[in-house]
């Protein structure tokens, strides 16, 4: 997941979901202690663009859509899938085949959730027609690709109802992230007879969509800055949601946000700037970290400078990453350890970024750094080196490429210009590999390393920078194939994937992005997730 300014919507898996520390320990509480009023004021920075399961891509759609609907599995507290629509599943010796089993379940205009629904939502996802920028998560389902690729139709979808209430989906080869995978928004139902009703007008308001989950959207007009979730009381768990209204209201000025969250017209406020630093000693203030880790790639196929293993190691060796999270950005962010984000995944009590660490990947050491640029300079040919340093022209993009310039020019013979650019403008110039060294940011589509790592193969589209290593290749290839149905084998492969990455600098992770926020002590239950739709609100409430 590419991150911008919006922040795209990083989609599933074995999510490290994390209860709000400042919202109670439990989720449960006596009906004595509860407040009256169960409704949740929380505030968002962007307006929601889109409810169409298929299409949306950004992280208020998905937390909304997380919220209003619910797919055969949900993902909840602890990394564990839980009970959605499917009250069981099954899988295969082999992998290949899951089995869902389907409660009866209603939508919120009363027609029955049906294995038929989960049908035609993936077909409709994955059919080129629609245009989905995350039918790719569809990738490991039988035909898939195919179906993508215009090569075979729709209807050959690894997917088949068998029945009203049971559901096989079969996959090319063993994933055993797959049950996390489903607990995502982009493989949530559809009920076929409400799209084609609305046609084009589909899930453009609250009123031209309907819902199966814990609440229903009741006020969006489809351009308004605030909407309204209210419980569906058709939902097959209603007696266990207790929030009876949740208003979402965007605010874009973080002043503006934090003067009504004082003024009680808001029960939480993300915070930004000097914010952070004012309030992190509040009882009330929190750190949600994400799993996004921002990196620079260089382009090694524009320089053979850049090519050179000694001058990338020298780049990262010469940034002081504690110094930049603690005295610039001062909002929670983290020194990145390597590439995949710490508390993303886990083998065995141990969380795979300490697994993978290095020795060197994202250390400081400058007098190592000068000695390596210069031996670089010399096995190049060169005296001196010009280079450009782009970013997205965002507040944060600028301070990263103030910090790294200063840092980078205490190497002998480097001169660094600094380029802030619009994100759309930053992102094709990265894919078209017009850059020197440019600030990306990555947010996992998943809890597995894999939506990691997969991105720095040979022929991923992704790898603006061209790095290439064949034993990384090997390495993937064994964990998506070989390996796939041995979760030792295969976290084995991946973790020397990243030692790879990391011991040759084939790109240099900087930090691991955090949202600072502030949330009223009387709000309890609620569950955040570091990738995916974020917010899960089905267990929040209200005390007195």
């Amino acid at each position: 997941m590419k991150i911008n300014s919006a922040v795209k919507l990083g989609t599933v898996a074995t999510f490290a979901a994390v209860l709000l520390a400042a919202c109670g320990s439990s989720s449960s509480s006596s009906s004595s202690s509860q407040s009256k009023d169960q409704t949740l004021n929380w505030m968002e920075s962007s307006a929601l663009p889109s409810m169409n399961i298929s299409t949306a891509t950004d992280v208020v759609s998905g937390e909304t859509l997380n919220n209003t609907n619910e797919g055969l599995l949900r993902m909840g507290k602890n990394s564990k899938t839980h009970p959605g629509v499917a009250k069981s599943y099954t899988k295969s010796k082999d992998g290949k085949t899951y089995t869902f089993n389907l409660r009866k379940s209603n939508w919120s205009n009363g027609d029955p959730v049906t294995a038929q629904d989960f049908v035609y939502s993936w077909q409709r996802t994955v059919n080129p027609k629609t245009a989905s920028q995350y039918a790719y998560l569809f990738a490991q389902v039988k035909n898939a690709n195919a179906i993508m690729k215009s090569k075979k139709p729709v209807s050959s979808l690894g997917i088949k109802a068998d029945g009203k209430y049971k559901v096989v989906v079969t996959l090319t080869k063993a994933t055993n992230y797959f049950p996390a995978l489903v607990a995502n928004p982009t493989f949530y139902p559809q009920n076929k007879s409400v799209v084609q009703k609305y046609g084009k007008k589909y899930a453009t308001t609250a009123a031209t969509n309907v819902y199966n989950g814990p609440f229903k959207l009741t006020y969006w007009t489809g351009t308004s800055d605030n909407w309204t979730l209210s419980k569906n009381n058709k939902y097959w768990n209603a007696k266990n949601v207790k929030l009876k209204k949740i208003n979402f209201k965007t605010q874009k000025d973080p002043q503006t946000a934090l003067s009504q969250y004082q003024a009680g017209k808001l029960d939480a406020t993300y915070l930004s700037g000097q914010q952070p630093k004012n309030y992190k000693n509040s009882k009330n203030y929190v750190v949600r970290q994400g799993a996004s880790t921002f990196y620079i790639e260089l382009n090694e196929k524009k320089d053979a400078l850049l090519k050179n293993a000694k001058a990338r190691k020298a780049l990262s060796l010469a940034i002081n990453r504690n110094q930049f999270v603690n005295k610039v950005l001062q909002d929670g962010s983290k020194v990145a350890s390597g590439y995949v984000s710490s508390g993303l995944a886990s083998y065995k009590g141990t969380d795979f970024a300490t697994a993978a660490k290095t020795t060197d990947g994202t250390a400081y050491n400058l007098a190592k750094a000068k000695k390596l640029w210069k031996e670089a300079l010399k096995e190049t040919g060169k005296s001196s080196f010009n280079l450009t340093l782009t970013a997205d022209d965002t507040a944060a993009g600028k301070n990263t490429t103030e910090f790294v310039q200063s840092q980078w020019s205490k190497l002998p013979g480097l001169k660094v210009t600094n380029s802030n650019l619009p994100f759309k403008t930053r992102l094709s110039r990265s894919e078209n590999g017009q850059f020197d060294a440019v600030v990306s940011g990555w947010g996992a589509d998943f809890a597995d390393p894999i939506s990691f790592l997969s991105l720095f193969t040979s022929d991923n589209s992704y790898n603006n920078g061209k790095w290439k290593s064949t034993s990384y290749d090997n390495d993937i290839d064994k964990a998506n194939n070989q390996d796939a149905n041995n979760e030792s084998a295969r976290w084995t492969d991946l973790v020397n994937a990243e030692k790879t990455l990391m011991n040759d600098q084939g790109i240099i992770p900087i930090y691991q992005q955090a949202k600072p926020q502030l949330v009223k002590s009387n709000v309890k239950g609620i569950i955040y997730f570091p990738t995916g739709a974020n917010w899960d609100f089905s267990k929040a409430y209200m005390t007195k």
